[in-house]
């Protein structure tokens, strides 16, 4: 059922750039077209052709014609599905007509257009309603392994011109090009001309022994106890998620390993020392950098202060090299390198958080809530970062609410409830448990 699981993240990922489209169409209405029209443009063409060359042929040629043999009950709904298919690019080439004349200085009725935005962002929204509320089901509970065999081999093929991974990488590229021009909030609100970033991360050789190791670890505030004899181990180059409702100690684990709150019982071990008692900046200069919870830039300081903070513990020499660094990774942060960072939006204030984590070479990277209070184009970009990192070596303690996607790109998981690991495994066999369906997923 590979065929099910990509046509899923498909529709995932198409949902939240239409929500950030709907975002945009609403402020093109509050304050004119001339700002965000640009934006729109590219996220019509990237729709446009994402659709028509990787999303519905997949499904005409491969899926629907089987499982109507298999479940001719869900012909109306495949029926309608197939009508969208040839109607959709001809309505969004109308909008597209109309944005473009927009962009030119034509005159246009800018009324009509928005109207017409809306609407189709509403039927591509319906369409993905139906599909995964009739079709996806017949499919998942009538079709044969065999059928799954042949279905998922075009799904999976990497060499196919069509589906294949070089024309993934096309449009990845072309969906950060999105991101980092879209404003701001929708998106980081770069210059268009900036190429889009690349990540560098501290490379981890893989050993036997965990690189961190806790071992029945407690934490109090006062009399109150948030971590009741938490076990917990990370390897060299995994990344490991911990999930788990607000309250429920995620930030205070996190803290405790960083050294920001004391444990009051148990050990924490890293790289094979015991740094139970071990100050934060000690902790620092072995290798552990943090990305907190909201941000938390200083925001007088300008951006680039803010990244040399990141690397107070090493050499002078070192940290201006990996400054650089942090510019070709993020290059918002360059363009407004002599700003304040509390003038940064939210987006640009997530990306400078973990650029001057990653300015300490960290061994090991916590992030606390990274997607926490972004429009959905930068949520998805922020774990686009993340698993370049994690491709790069890099060991990530991550905690994070948004559990499913958080789950979905972890090595292992870890579900923490009122300061006690209740259920841990691989982050498919978590996102795969009812009752982890159930509390955290939505399901």
């Amino acid at each position: 059922m590979e065929a099910l699981r990509i046509i899923s993240d498909e529709h995932r990922s198409l949902w939240r750039l239409l929500v950030a489209l709907d975002g945009l169409n609403c402020d093109m209405r509050d304050h004119g077209p001339q700002e965000a029209i640009g934006t729109v443009e590219q996220i019509l063409d990237y729709i446009d052709s994402y659709i028509d060359r990787m999303h519905h042929p997949k499904e005409d040629i491969y899926l629907f014609p089987r499982l109507l043999e298999r479940r001719p009950d869900v012909q109306k709904s495949i029926d309608f599905l197939k009508m969208q298919h040839l109607e959709g690019p001809r309505f969004l080439e109308s909008i597209r007509r109309r944005g473009r004349d927009i962009m030119a200085g034509k005159e246009v009725n800018e009324q009509a257009f928005f109207v017409d935005l809306d609407q189709f962002i509403a039927h591509l929204q319906e369409h993905i309603r139906i599909e995964e509320r009739d079709v996806m089901p017949a499919a998942r509970d009538s079709l044969t392994a065999e059928d799954w065999a042949e279905i998922d081999a075009p799904f999976l093929r990497n060499d196919d011109p069509l589906f294949g991974d070089n024309v993934r990488a096309e449009f990845e590229a072309l969906r950060a090009r999105l991101v980092q021009t879209a404003p701001a909030p929708f998106g980081l609100g770069g210059s268009p001309d900036n190429a889009a970033p690349t990540y560098v991360a501290a490379s981890i050789t893989a050993k036997a022994s965990p690189l961190l190791s806790i071992r029945g670890l407690t934490s109090h505030y006062g009399r109150i106890q948030a971590l009741n004899g938490i076990d917990l181990e990370i390897h060299p180059g995994q990344l490991v998620a911990l999930v788990g409702a607000n309250g429920a100690g995620k930030t205070t684990l996190l803290r405790t390993v960083s050294g920001v709150q004391p444990a009051s019982g148990g050990s924490v071990n890293f790289a094979g020392r015991d740094i139970t008692r071990m100050s934060p900046h000690e902790r620092v200069k072995l290798g552990i950098c943090q990305s907190p919870e909201g941000r938390q830039v200083f925001g007088p300081l300008s951006i680039e202060d803010n990244l040399r903070l990141g690397a107070y513990t090493r050499d002078k020499r070192e940290s201006e090299e990996d400054i650089e660094k942090m510019y070709a990774m993020f290059p918002i942060l360059k363009e407004k390198r002599h700003l304040p960072a509390g003038t940064l939006s939210g987006g640009q204030q997530q990306m400078l958080a973990i650029g001057r984590a990653l300015m300490g070479r960290p061994k090991m990277l916590l992030l606390d809530e990274p997607s926490m209070g972004l429009a959905p184009l930068l949520v998805e970009e922020v774990f686009n970062v993340v698993k370049t990192l994690k491709g790069q070596g890099m060991t990530i303690f991550l905690v994070e609410q948004n559990a499913f996607a958080a789950l979905a790109i972890a090595d292992r998981g870890y579900v923490l409830e009122t300061g006690h690991i209740t259920l841990t495994g691989t982050g498919q066999e978590l996102i795969s448990n009812e009752q982890v369906r159930a509390a955290y997923l939505g399901m």
